[in-house]
């Protein structure tokens, strides 16, 4: 059992939890998850790594309430305790000096990419972050990306905050004003596939992060997989991050809203 030490509201149905983990702090790099459990018959969740510290054995998590169990999450407070968690799991983000590096995360989809922004900057890339959500009280983690990136452009779909318009309106301002080596992307799923052709169009290089349905994490289930490049992969072990020109987002799409109605 790993012990919640903090516990912070970001907007109105998100919520960052800092638990005690030393092992796998100290293990986890840009781009890993863990499967977290509540109860001894709780549903097993996926959910990234947003940050970790090494010296307080803690790592934080970024969850959002869409459904019976991650409301279930969300309700625990300082002192009470994850049942299980088992990480971290996944392949790292390819980590190098690209060059222009631009970050565009939506939504919840802010807290997996704090950690890629963070090591692409490390790494000597220039780094971009695009933010958006649909209004102002939405928009997350703020203070957190403003360190290492370079630039971080805002879009609220309401205008609320920043410039009115969505990520792809922010992308593309950056695409049309300079070179740009490599875009990472996470978010919604319809939000990741516009981005992905939106950098098609431009010939950039693209790279998605995806949140398939997932049940152990390991390869054993197959619930998590989807079509890359007419391929069959296996987001659990084989991702989270492929090249978001290849992924048939439709498929995933359809699959993700298979168990809409029991959320």
């Amino acid at each position: 059992m790993n012990k919640i030490v903090k516990k912070e509201i970001l907007s109105e149905n998100v919520v960052k939890l800092e638990v005690e983990a030393p092992l796998i702090a100290k293990a986890r790099k840009a781009g890993h998850f863990v499967i977290v459990k509540v109860g001894k018959l709780g549903e097993r969740i996926p959910l990234t790594i947003a940050q970790a510290d090494i010296e307080k054995g803690t790592i934080t998590l970024v969850i959002q309430k869409v459904g019976k169990s991650s409301e279930k999450i969300c309700s625990l407070n300082e002192g009470d305790f994850i049942t299980d968690l088992v990480g971290p799991l996944g392949k790292a983000t390819h980590i190098e000096n690209f060059g222009t590096v631009v970050c565009a995360c939506g939504g919840v989809g802010t807290a997996p990419m704090l950690p890629i922004i963070e090591a692409m900057k490390k790494a000597g890339n220039k780094v971009i972050a695009v933010q958006a959500a649909r209004t102002k009280n939405l928009i997350i983690l703020e203070d957190e990306i403003r360190p290492f990136a370079d630039e971080l452009i805002t879009m609220t779909d309401d205008g609320s905050y920043g410039t009115k318009g969505l990520i792809t309106n922010g992308v593309e301002t950056v695409l049309q004003r300079e070179k740009v080596d490599l875009c990472v992307t996470i978010g919604p799923a319809v939000m990741m596939k516009f981005v992905s052709l939106l950098t098609k169009k431009y010939n950039v290089p693209a790279v998605a992060s995806l949140n398939t349905i997932m049940v152990d994490g390991t390869g054993m289930c197959g619930a998590c997989r989807i079509t890359v490049g007419g391929k069959t992969k296996f987001v659990c072990v084989d991702g989270p991050e492929f090249d978001a020109h290849e992924v048939d987002f439709d498929e995933m799409m359809m699959r993700l809203n298979a168990y809409k109605e029991y959320e």
